[in-house]
């Protein structure tokens, strides 16, 4: 697809361990890594549940956790003029949620609580789930921000709204990273949208394995980028492109309408 310089946005994509439900070690080391970021960014993604890992026992964690992250993130967000997205353990009103957080450089927020919480591993026992979907309007582009399980559910990710960008961030393990490659790959496709994944890797404490592969695909389905070792990388998206395919494979004109029941 060719690029037009005169409306990208341009996302780096973190792609690292995680130390396991450790928030101030986590925190650390993502400060040590986003201020190795020299190059003007619009917006940093972190993996889901950053500052402990995917943990399924978030009282182990310190309630206040969650609103020192926040602040952080808004630091950060302030201080590097760029948009900070991510995932993690927040408590609030006596539940726990997977929370993500779209943070400005203004230092305001939107926040998504992950919808599909992930019954294989007990996530619905730990965690409320979600109930509205999020759509961020930033820098002349619309964005869909999603946690990981989410993913396989392609009703939830409807491009109802003719968003821009699908934005998943995620600790998907290796057993099943074919699936993560073909959904990104759909999801792209069906919603004609760029389809961002962002993972972890290493192993965590319970003895997962994460093999990364964080991608970005066009709203065609190809692919962009393929990251499979710890590193941030850089992709601009293009607001005409997306204009374009959509103006020459009118697709979603015949999308069917559908409403959620619960």
């Amino acid at each position: 697809m060719k690029e037009n310089k005169n409306n990208g946005l341009r996302v780096a994509l973190i792609q690292s361990t995680l130390y396991w439900e450790n928030p101030v070690a986590n925190r650390e080391m993502f400060q040590t890594k986003i201020d190795q970021i020299i190059a003007p960014v619009d917006i940093i993604v972190l993996p889901e549940m950053f500052t402990t890992g995917f943990s399924m026992s978030p009282g182990n964690i310190k309630k206040e956790e969650g609103l020192k992250t926040l602040d952080w993130m808004k630091n950060i967000a302030h201080s590097k003029n760029t948009a900070v997205v991510g995932s993690i353990i927040f408590y609030e009103n006596d539940k726990y949620y997977n929370r993500l957080f779209f943070v400005k450089p203004n230092r305001t927020f939107e926040t998504y609580d992950k919808r599909h919480t992930f019954t294989l591993a007990g996530e619905d026992k730990e965690y409320s789930s979600g109930k509205e979907r999020l759509i961020v309007n930033y820098k002349g582009f619309s964005i869909c921000p999603l946690v990981c399980y989410d993913l396989r559910f392609p009703v939830w990710s409807r491009n109802t709204e003719n968003f821009d960008v699908l934005l998943y961030t995620a600790n998907w393990p290796t057993p099943r990273i074919n699936a993560w490659n073909a959904l990104l790959k759909a999801r792209a496709i069906e919603n004609m949208v760029y389809c961002i994944g962002v993972n972890r890797i290493g192993e965590d404490k319970v003895g997962h394995k994460y093999s990364g592969h964080t991608s970005v695909y066009d709203p065609l389905g190809e692919l962009l980028l393929l990251s499979e070792i710890e590193e941030t990388v850089i992709v601009e998206l293009f607001k005409n492109e997306i204009n374009l395919v959509r103006k020459k494979f009118r697709f979603l004109d015949d999308r069917d309408g559908f409403s959620l029941l619960n």
